[in-house]
C-alpha cells in the first residue's frame, strides 16, 4: 500500500472500548485512534490488510473538529505533533486531545454499551472525576514503566508497536517522578527503568532490567553507571534476567505505601494502584457498598481476592475483628510475601498465595462477603461459580476493564446475582481506561 492509499479521509462514528472511534470506508469498519465522534478527519492507516475483517488508523489532520476536542498536553503523545514530525505517538495519553468532561462521558458510554451488550443490563453510569480539573489530569501516576532506546535514551513504545521513542517529558507522572528527570539521564545497558514514588512521600524505587546477554562485568559496570546518576534518598533494585528475582542495590527493594491510615509493604515488582487518589477511593467505594449495607458484621468471614499486598484486606480485618476471619489469596509469590509482612501481627487473616480458582476450589467455605479485584483479564466462569457456591451475602467487584467486568455480571445475573451498586471513577484521566466497583448480591 503506497502512502496515497494509506490515506482515509472519513467522519468518525460512535465510541468504541479500547478507546477508538468507529469508521466506515466502503463496507469495511477502521477503528480510528486519535478522533473524537462527529470529527472529519484525515487518517494514516496502520493495519489494513485487503483480507482483514477491520482496519486500524491514527489521525493525522483534523478537518472538521468536535466541540470537545482540546490541545494535547503532552506533545510526545500527541497524534497530529507526530504526524507533523513523521513519527508515531507514543502511548499512554491516547485521550489527551479530549477535554475531561468529555473523556469522562465517552468512558460512561463504553461502559454502559458493554454491560448492555455482554450482559443484558441497561444502566446509565456517570464517571467521576476523583481530581479538580484544574490540573487537567497530570501528575497523577505514582508508578511508572520505561523502555530504553539503543542509543540509552529514556522512551517509550508506540502503540501496538516494538519502535521506542525517546521521551522529554511525562506529564502525567507524579511531581517526585518529574523531579527525577529520568529522561535527561543515560541508561546505556538498561532495558527497562521502572519508578515508584508513594503518594505519601517516603522513598521512592527504581526497578533496573539490564540488556540481556551482557557479560557480567560489562552488566555491572552499566548497572553502576546507571545508579551512580540517581539521586540521593532514592533506593535502586535490579531485576536479574536470569532468575526475573528482584536484588537490592541501593536502600531497599520495596516502598511503603498508605491508605485511609492503613500502611503496606510493597516489593518493587509488586502491585499496587498507580493514580495518587486510587488505593482510598477504591477502598472507601468498596468497604462503603459493603459496610453501609450491613455485610460487614463483627465476626465475619470474609475473603479479598485477587488481593495482592492487601489494599482491601487491612479495612475487612478492622471490620469483622479478631472474632472474625479474613482469607487473602493472591497469585503472585512475591506480592503475596508482601502481604504476610503486612499482616503478621493479625492471626484472624490467612494469606494463600495461588490462583484464586484453585484456592476456592481445594479449601471450599462459607463466606459472608467478599472483595475481588481481578486483573484486565476479570474474574471469570470458574471463580464465578466458586464464588456463589461460598454463598456471601454480597461481592464488591473492583474492576479495570469495562469488557471483562461486563461479562461477569453476566454470568453472575446467569447464576441469580443482580448488579445492586455501580460506581464508576476517573483514574486513568488522559488514556480510555476507567475504574469501576459494583455490588453484586443474589436474586430475591
Amino acid at each position: 500500500m503506497n502512502e496515497s492509499s494509506s490515506l482515509l479521509t472519513l467522519t468518525l462514528g460512535p465510541i468504541a472500548h479500547g478507546g477508538h472511534t468507529v469508521a466506515r470506508h466502503d463496507d469495511r469498519v477502521v477503528f480510528v485512534r486519535h478522533g473524537l465522534p462527529g470529527e472529519t478527519v484525515r487518517v494514516r492507516l496502520s493495519d489494513a490488510a485487503p483480507q482483514a475483517r477491520f482496519w486500524r488508523g491514527d489521525v493525522v489532520e483534523v478537518l472538521e473538529a468536535g466541540p470537545d476536542r482540546q490541545e494535547h498536553p503532552w506533545s510526545d503523545a500527541c497524534a497530529l505533533d507526530a504526524a507533523r514530525a513523521g513519527r508515531a505517538p507514543v502511548g499512554g495519553a491516547e485521550f489527551g486531545h479530549v477535554s475531561l468532561p468529555a473523556q469522562r462521558r465517552l468512558k460512561a458510554q463504553v461502559l454502559a454499551e458493554q454491560l448492555q451488550r455482554l450482559a443484558g443490563v441497561q444502566l446509565e453510569t456517570t464517571v467521576e472525576a476523583v481530581d479538580d480539573d484544574a490540573d487537567r489530569g497530570l501528575q497523577w501516576r505514582t508508578r511508572m514503566a520505561f523502555a530504553v532506546t539503543p542509543d540509552g535514551r529514556l522512551g517509550m513504545h508506540a502503540h501496538r508497536s516494538e519502535e521506542i521513542l525517546p521521551i522529554r517529558s511525562m506529564p502525567l507522572a507524579s511531581p517526585p517522578i518529574q523531579e527525577l528527570a529520568l529522561w535527561d539521564l543515560q541508561w546505556q545497558g538498561i532495558a527497562r527503568v521502572e519508578v515508584a514514588a508513594p503518594a505519601n512521600g517516603t522513598q521512592p524505587l527504581l526497578i533496573l532490567w539490564p540488556v540481556e546477554g551482557l557479560q557480567e562485568k560489562e552488566q555491572g559496570r552499566a548497572l553502576k553507571r546507571a545508579v551512580a546518576q540517581i539521586p540521593e534518598g532514592v533506593s535502586a533494585a535490579v531485576m536479574d534476567p536470569g532468575s526475573q528475582q528482584l536484588l537490592r542495590w541501593r536502600g531497599r527493594s520495596w516502598v511503603k505505601e498508605s491508605a485511609n491510615g492503613f500502611e503496606y509493604r510493597v516489593t518493587g515488582e509488586g502491585f499496587w494502584q498507580i493514580h495518587r487518589k486510587a488505593p482510598q477511593t477504591l477502598m472507601d467505594a468498596a468497604l462503603g457498598f459493603l459496610g453501609d449495607g450491613g455485610f460487614l458484621p463483627e465476626g465475619a468471614a470474609v475473603a479479598d481476592l485477587y488481593a495482592g499486598a492487601g489494599l482491601f484486606t487491612a479495612p475487612l480485618a478492622a471490620a469483622v475483628g479478631e472474632q472474625g476471619s479474613v482469607l487473602s489469596v493472591e497469585g503472585s509469590p512475591g506480592t503475596s510475601r508482601d502481604a504476610r509482612k503486612n499482616f503478621h501481627g493479625n492471626p484472624w487473616v490467612e494469606i494463600v498465595q495461588g490462583k484464586v480458582e484453585r484456592v476456592l476450589r481445594r479449601h471450599p467455605r462459607t463466606l459472608d462477603a467478599v472483595i475481588i479485584d481481578p486483573p484486565r483479564a476479570g474474574a471469570g466462569k470458574a471463580v464465578v461459580q466458586q464464588l456463589v457456591a461460598s454463598g456471601p451475602r454480597a461481592i464488591a467487584y473492583v474492576s479495570c476493564d469495562p469488557a471483562s467486568f461486563a461479562r461477569d455480571v453476566g454470568l453472575f445475573a446467569a447464576a441469580g446475582w443482580e448488579l445492586s451498586g455501580l460506581r464508576a471513577f476517573d483514574l486513568y484521566p488522559n488514556t480510555h481506561h476507567l475504574e469501576t466497583v459494583a455490588l453484586m448480591t443474589p436474586g430475591r
